[in-house]
């Protein structure tokens, strides 16, 4: 059956393809900025700690884009935050264009922060849309939606490569590819008869539609939103304590509003489990994915650790398109499918922690990749086919969650991992190379003082790294070797995140079989059931 005739409207393909297209332009631009920090770094002398902050407001401004855009979509509409997305994707090239001189740092961050709130409204439009759209098949056509970001990424980063490390041109335009994907995305939505989703064709009221969700939900949500809070005011000088304290106050408050306008509702016990899920797929696929060319890179070559992250990436984008056959044929429900793929990459980056050739990583790479290739999209799946009431906002929230998760303890955990295992790796074969090679700043974790560890210091890293093999001293292999062992048990550390999401699967597999099988709902059915 043809994607055109499976929708709910006449349009319904092309509302797929532009919303498919709105991602692509946020996994190009993600691959770019990503790849242009290096420039940045050299063209405006700043520090590592700017740049992770500037990298970072690529994941924050995400998650106030989604869940802002979740919460009112279904009150203004789906048009209506398409063009402000539009609109904020031009400004973020404006805003980055004119970083320069003594604003640099502030420009490129805000630049930063719009992109990704865009990328976050967009999303907050395309995926309801879209489980509006095929009511009778949605993992799938979330799937393909989707596949855009992986394919995104490797046009991206290829882009990049070519462009920059081949022909050194400006990052201004390298940057500027990105507004071509824009300019077709809206395109592609100008014009177009928008549909309404189910809760809204209901007329659900706000309170209604957050019942589900409940307190317990708020209080996934709101603990990483507080966790941000605390660490954006420590930025401006806030005290750790005070900051922390004002980021908690602020979330239970959330937390309170959510309990007034559901009349207290604790929600759904199994949407909560979906959110606590949610936040692991955040950790283990965002995180791992933002360091693992880092680690690639470090166990090979540089040039095959940008070979590994294609071939992962062209994994996703081509198995996406699969989950119709997997759940249709192979008779795997989407949470099966789930259970599966926490399997596989658990297994993955087991194998991964062990990889010495080119090889067997393509290998343990290719398994991790297969299984995180359908986490994000089925499990916004799952949550539209059980809670069709919660309208846009469950999967919006769900979809903030993830990359708060990502942002607040998968990347900065992996990090911390990996400073802790080096340090420790180094200590255990020679004390006095590791005084000599650990870094003068301590790494914590979640700003938690009993965690601070001592890794290694990053430019005396770099400094033996550059050294030719053949010249390398015994305290220079030594490090090296250190800095390896460091990333191998950051893997094995990071397979126990899709582990602990198999458990959590496995268990509402077992809850769907005992009521009678995972299908999807009705807002009638779903309103009897409450």
């Amino acid at each position: 059956m043809s994607i055109s005739t499976e929708g709910i409207s006449a349009n319904a393909s092309r509302l797929l393809w532009a919303g498919f297209m709105a991602i692509l332009a946020a996994g190009v631009g993600f691959a770019i900025r990503g790849g242009i920090l290096d420039n940045w770094r050299a063209d405006f002398g700043f520090t590592d700690a700017q740049i992770g902050a500037i990298g970072g407001a690529g994941f924050n401004g995400f998650c106030f884009g989604i869940i802002i855009g979740g919460v009112i979509v279904d009150k203004i509409g789906y048009g209506k935050l398409v063009v402000l997305a539009f609109l904020l994707h031009v400004l973020s090239a404006v805003v980055t264009f004119l970083a320069g001189g003594s604003n640099a740092y502030s420009m490129l961050y805000t630049g930063a922060f719009i992109f990704a709130y865009a990328n976050g409204t967009l999303e907050a439009v395309a995926n309801p849309l879209v489980a509006t759209l095929y009511p009778s098949n949605r993992t799938h056509f979330l799937n393909i939606l989707h596949a855009s970001w992986p394919a995104g990424l490797v046009l991206g980063s290829v882009a990049g490569w070519i462009l920059d490390d081949k022909y050194h041109v400006s990052w201004r335009i390298q940057l500027a590819i990105y507004l071509f994907a824009t300019l077709a995305y809206g395109l592609m939505f100008l014009g177009q008869k928008f549909p309404k989703s189910e809760a809204a064709q209901k007329g659900m009221s706000l309170g209604e539609m957050f019942k589900d969700i409940g307190m317990l939900g708020a209080l996934v949500a709101c603990g990483l939103v507080a966790l941000f809070l605390g660490s954006v005011l420590s930025l401006f000088g806030i005290g750790a304590a005070t900051a922390d304290t004002i980021g908690y106050v602020c979330g239970g408050a959330i937390v309170v509003l959510v309990g007034l306008i559901t009349r207290f509702s604790l929600g759904s016990f199994v949407l909560f489990s979906l959110f606590v899920a949610h936040a692991l797929v955040g950790s283990v696929e965002l995180g791992t994915d933002n360091w693992m060319q880092n680690i690639t890179g470090n166990l090979f070559t540089s040039e095959q650790g940008k070979y590994l992250f294609m071939w992962t990436s062209l994994i996703m984008f081509s198995l996406r398109f699969c989950a119709h056959w997997i759940e249709r044929r192979l008779k795997v429900s989407p949470v099966g499918l789930l259970v599966i793929c926490s399997v596989l990459a658990c297994i993955g980056l087991n194998l991964a922690s062990a990889m010495t050739t080119f090889a067997m990583a393509l290998i343990a790479l290719g398994v991790y990749a297969v299984g995180k290739t359908f986490f994000w999209p089925t499990m916004l799946a799952v949550a539209s086919d059980r809670f069709p009431r919660t309208g846009a906002i469950a999967i919006s929230i769900m979809g903030g969650i993830g990359m708060l998760s990502a942002g607040m303890i998968g990347i900065p955990g992996l990090g911390y991992c990996k400073d802790r295992f080096a340090g420790e790796a180094l200590s255990a074969a020679s004390t006095a190379i590791y005084e000599d090679y650990k870094s003068p700043v301590p790494s914590r974790f979640l700003d938690i003082d009993s965690t601070a560890v001592y890794g290694l210091d990053g430019k005396k890293l770099a400094d033996a790294a550059a050294v030719p093999a053949e010249k390398r001293t015994p305290n220079q292999i030594a490090v090296l070797e250190a800095s390896i062992e460091g990333d191998r048990k950051t893997l094995r550390v990071d397979s126990l995140i899709p582990g602990a999401m198999a458990v959590i699967y496995l268990l509402l597999l077992l809850y769907f079989k005992v009521i009678g099988g995972y299908k999807a709902v009705h807002i009638d059915a779903a309103a009897k059931a409450s």
